[in-house]
């Protein structure tokens, strides 16, 4: 099978690469490097000739409602508009549990990206994910500053990153089905606790203070409407495992030099 992937150097993305090489498909790595920019629309027709499945773990760095809107609807519409003149049979696109129950911000994002692969003409798989383990990097990232570690506090059950790339690839390989089942990790954990655990793992000085972070978007979180149900895919690999992997030194370690003090 000859599958594309948009953001495939991303945190997901780069698993999505390969897992789909180890499984033995062709891959069209989706990115500016490649001649192929989602947001002007350059090379994306031809990059699609002869392509199977379009696996989308695009993604943007802004928290607002209006950026991540903007963005994700014209990704989708680039790609979709694209897969249809290739002649591309399934659209597959990564998202997040809860997401229509907590749509507030970067999450709004979502909800226009999954209404638009849906009332797309492109056949299609959307898988919703938990948080990453990689997610704790990127609140410490986020939330440090002055070598204070502050740690947002709400309930998650985080997944490998490895783990949702080799889902993605699966149910490529299975053909279009519309929503999929969500997928989680093994266990439920405190993000807060993750980013405490995250930062003596590096060996990171000053203090991790737990916070209870403002905003609609992160009530939602406390609350747990982006936790997972009970009928959920779950993956494997616990919070705890992951930390002794070279996953969890090599992930967001740009965190290591903006958080050391």
């Amino acid at each position: 099978m000859r599958v594309a992937v948009a953001g495939g150097t991303g945190t997901v993305g780069r698993h999505v690469v390969a897992a789909a090489r180890e499984r033995g498909h062709e891959v069209v790595v989706l990115t500016r490097s490649n001649g192929v920019d989602l947001i002007g629309g350059t090379g994306v027709r031809a990059a699609l000739e002869g392509v199977d499945a379009v696996i989308d773990t695009s993604n943007t760095n802004t928290m607002s409602a209006g950026g991540a809107t903007a963005f994700f609807r014209f990704v989708t519409k680039t790609l979709l508009d694209a897969e249809q003149a290739a002649g591309v049979g399934h659209h597959v696109v990564l998202s997040i549990v809860g997401v229509d129950r907590g749509s507030y911000g970067y999450y709004a994002g979502k909800v226009a990206q999954e209404h638009a692969v849906e009332v797309g003409a492109v056949p299609f798989t959307i898988m919703r994910a938990s948080q990453f383990h990689e997610f704790a990097g990127q609140m410490l990232r986020a939330f440090s500053v002055a070598g204070v570690h502050l740690a947002p506090r709400f309930p998650s059950q985080p997944v490998a990153a490895r783990e949702v790339g080799e889902r993605l690839v699966t149910l490529a390989e299975r053909g279009a089905s519309g929503r999929s089942a969500d997928f989680a990790g093994p266990q439920r954990e405190d993000i807060g606790d993750m980013v405490l655990r995250l930062a003596r793992a590096r060996g990171l000085r000053g203090p991790v203070v737990p916070v209870t972070m403002p905003g609609p978007q992160f009530a939602a979180m406390r609350r747990g409407e982006t936790l997972p149900g009970p009928d959920a895919v779950l993956g494997t690999q616990t919070f705890e495992a992951w930390l002794r992997t070279s996953d969890a030194a090599a992930s967001d370690a740009a965190s290591d030099a903006a958080a050391r003090s």
